[in-house]
């Protein structure tokens, strides 16, 4: 990479604070909710809301500041995307009732987009032939956030409550604001956008390779987020016991984010040499296959198959932001990164939603089987794409760069 090994750690530490941050946050949010006055009847409802909210912020506002971040600098939108959410964050510390929690959680929206801020800088400042490691490098950042973020958030909750550990989150985002303030520059050597994301977007959605990598990445995302939705009651099924279920699912959940933080770099590293778009049907045909054997096999079973999906998981994101920065000039990877996330964060809107109703509509195998067929078709979508790329993919950077004008 250009940028110096220290440079780098302040992006990963920066990806790693945010996302224990916002996982110590989110499965407490049931509590919270029930702390602040909601009616028992009422939280489930004001919790599915609460958390499907940034995403739908972000389909909007990650292009725009993606577009911003290409049009004026890299960094300054790492910098704000930290103090963004760490603003959020203290808000929801001080809310009061429902409603205003939701509205920091709106905030949370607006004002965030770490990801795909953290992912642009990286890419401008990583050599052309290592920007996957780079962005495996900066995914397994996020997978080890998602492994200690609700291990902490759970002992901490109980011992300094809510309060002090919202905190303790803002504290530890403001701290990596500061950092990438004072320690990263602004990456050389590269126009700045001056055009508007409308063009860099329309660039994505008319190649069919960009826009079948999204599509695929929509229907793994929302595949995954129906997964999380129906994976704890069939785990108290198996186990007949809340408590023992409580202890199987914290255990699973760990071994699937470890298996995400090995992951991550090897896919990285993997699309530096290799098409994304097979690594990542072969990741969502296995990913599929591990979730639909979960509906019939043992407890005890489930800890290699989670080991499958978690490492197989690690390749999905990375790979469609892969492919999209691909398709546009450099100047503008940064609104190719806030649609990529953007579209993809509608998975996390959709994804729960169909979990909850398939979970009410049919027999968990048959819930399991659907969210594997549906992890194989993104497979599909991802090879599709790649057959339609064969003229597109040497299509000269200077055409790109007429369209974007």
């Amino acid at each position: 990479m250009r940028s110096s090994g220290r440079t780098f750690a302040v992006l990963c530490l920066g990806q790693f604070a945010a996302t224990a941050g916002l996982t110590i946050v989110v499965p407490l949010l049931p509590f919270y909710l029930a702390g602040l006055g909601t009616p028992e009847a009422e939280i489930p409802w004001w919790t599915a809301v609460s958390l499907a909210a940034p995403a739908v912020v972000q389909l909007v506002s990650g292009p725009l500041w993606g577009w911003v971040g290409d049009r004026f600098g890299r960094k300054a939108m790492v910098v704000r995307a930290h103090a963004g959410l760490g603003l959020a964050i203290v808000l929801m510390a001080l809310a009061s009732t429902p409603g205003e929690f939701l509205a920091c959680r709106l905030l949370q929206g607006l004002c965030g987009g770490v990801v795909s801020a953290t992912a642009a800088y990286a890419n401008a400042a990583a050599e052309t032939n290592r920007r996957g490691r780079a962005l495996g490098s900066l995914f397994g950042a996020t997978a080890a956030g998602s492994l200690l973020g609700p291990l902490v958030g759970g002992l901490l909750a109980g011992q300094l409550g809510f309060g002090p550990l919202f905190a303790v989150v803002a504290g530890l985002l403001v701290m990596s604001s500061v950092l990438a303030a004072v320690l990263l520059t602004e990456p050389p050597g590269r126009a700045r956008q001056r055009r508007s994301a409308r063009a860099v977007a329309g660039i994505l959605l008319r190649s069919g390779e960009s826009r079948s990598m999204l599509l695929a990445g929509l229907a793994a995302q929302a595949a995954i987020y129906a997964l999380v939705v129906v994976f704890a009651p069939h785990v108290e099924q198996m186990t007949g016991s809340v408590a023992s279920a409580a202890t199987w699912v914290g255990v699973l959940q760990a071994v699937t984010w470890l298996a995400s933080c090995a992951g991550s770099p090897w896919w990285g590293r993997r699309n530096d040499v290799r098409p994304a778009q097979l690594g990542f049907a072969a990741a969502a045909a296995c990913c599929g296959l591990a979730v639909a054997l979960q509906a019939v096999a043992s407890v005890e079973v489930l800890v290699p198959l989670r080991l499958v999906q978690g490492f197989c998981f690690a390749a999905l994101v990375q790979s469609v932001l892969h492919v999209t920065a691909r398709r546009v000039p450099d100047r503008g990877c940064g609104t190719a990164f806030g649609f990529s996330t953007g579209v993809l964060d509608l998975g996390q809107v959709l994804g729960p939603l169909a979990g909850a109703a398939l979970a009410v509509l049919l027999p968990p195998a048959a819930v399991f089987s659907l969210i594997g067929t549906l992890l194989g078709v993104a497979a599909l979508l991802a090879l599709a794409g790649r057959s339609k790329s064969g003229t597109e993919s040497i299509r000269p950077a200077e055409i790109r760069e007429k369209v974007l004008r």
